[in-house]
């Protein structure tokens, strides 16, 4: 058994990965940290696990476990390793965005590999086994842009991406702000970070590493340039205005490019991509919401007009957006099936 234990365990995310790893037929919960609410049961904060646990939170670390998940908020996992460094047997997977960017990856010895099963699957993989193991664990709206670009990125096809996309009000985390209280949500909707949205930076650089990686394969080894693709480029350059939402859960994004090449050959493209992928499918029909909520699954759907090409993709920000690809990740470093604990039952009604 996986012996686990989480960090911010109170709030949205931190939920989430309690209610899957209870359930892991692999992994026993060792402990779930919290400042905020030590010596109480997790069911005081996260109702629904009544009767399902009488686990208590605390504000003690455990250093006999083999993973720890840190649900922490943007800017404190670092602060929590800098106070609390982990041995070299316990594998991290930071759902924050400390250490996403490339520049950021190297911390106390370890390495972390950009938790995108779609981009990095086999390297993950070839992280079992060893110490210092570290996982960046992608942004929601990152995760939901990148599963809709990456095939057009492998080929060289992403020029000027133009994107939209609209998040329930979990994407804001639990505590209240102005713009999260039922009453400024409920029939409202707004946009916000226009083309400045902090998930913008992974995106780039995971687009790029996709793009650089088919081209250098093709070339046998050699450096190409692509779509006016410089060699000291760092990333991809996508503008992007997200939607705060009347929902609660679930990411919806639309991204448009201009791209001169037949549909079917395009859909053909994007179901080869993810043909090994369990969690990511291409849809013919129009997608929504309501199929991926309460869910791991990442969907995808290509409309075209003339020569514009309209990706649309859509997943739970609180599952494959976070904790359900955190989780995904985790089977991957410890050689389980990967889909093992996250076979979900969507919402739908």
């Amino acid at each position: 058994m996986i012996k686990a234990g989480i960090i911010g365990g109170a709030g949205y995310t931190g939920g989430e990965l309690i209610r899957l790893l209870l359930r892991h037929p692999s992994v026993t919960l060792s402990f779930v940290h919290s400042k905020s609410s030590a010596g109480q049961p997790l069911y005081s904060v996260h109702q629904d696990l009544l009767g399902d646990t009488e686990m208590n939170f605390t504000d003690e670390l455990n250093s006999n476990i083999d993973v720890l998940f840190l649900c922490t908020g943007h800017g404190e996992a670092k602060k929590f390793l800098e106070a609390h460094p982990q041995p070299a047997s316990v594998a991290i997977i930071d759902l924050s965005n400390d250490f996403r960017l490339q520049a950021n990856r190297r911390f106390q010895g370890r390495d972390f590999i950009y938790g995108l099963p779609e981009l990095n699957r086999n390297a993950i993989k070839a992280m079992a086994g060893k110490e210092n193991l570290a996982i960046a664990n992608p942004g929601c709206f990152a995760t939901t842009i990148q599963v809709g670009l990456l095939p057009l990125a492998q080929e060289g096809w992403l020029d000027e991406v133009y994107t939209t996309g609209i998040t329930g009000s979990t994407g804001a985390g639990q505590s209240l702000s102005a713009t999260s209280h039922f009453s400024w949500r409920a029939n409202n909707i707004q946009a916000y970070k226009t083309l400045n949205h902090q998930h913008l930076g992974e995106i780039g650089e995971s687009l790029l590493q996709c793009q650089r990686a088919n081209e250098t394969k093709a070339s046998g080894g050699g450096q190409q340039e692509k779509q006016g693709v410089s060699a000291n480029q760092n990333s991809l350059e996508i503008s992007f205005v997200p939607w705060r939402g009347d929902f609660t859960r679930g990411i919806f994004v639309s991204s448009t490019i201009t791209l001169d090449k037949p549909l079917p050959l395009l859909i053909d493209l994007f179901k080869s991509f993810y043909q090994s992928h369990p969690f990511t499918h291409v849809s013919k029909e129009p997608i929504f919401l309501k199929q991926v909520v309460n869910t791991n699954k990442a969907l995808v759907q290509l409309e075209k007009v003339g020569t514009k090409l309209v990706i649309h993709s859509a997943m739970d920000n609180l599952l494959k957006g976070a904790s359900g690809q955190a989780v995904q990740n985790m089977n991957l470093l410890f050689r389980r099936p990967e889909t093992e604990g996250l076979q979900l039952k969507a919402g739908y009604f």
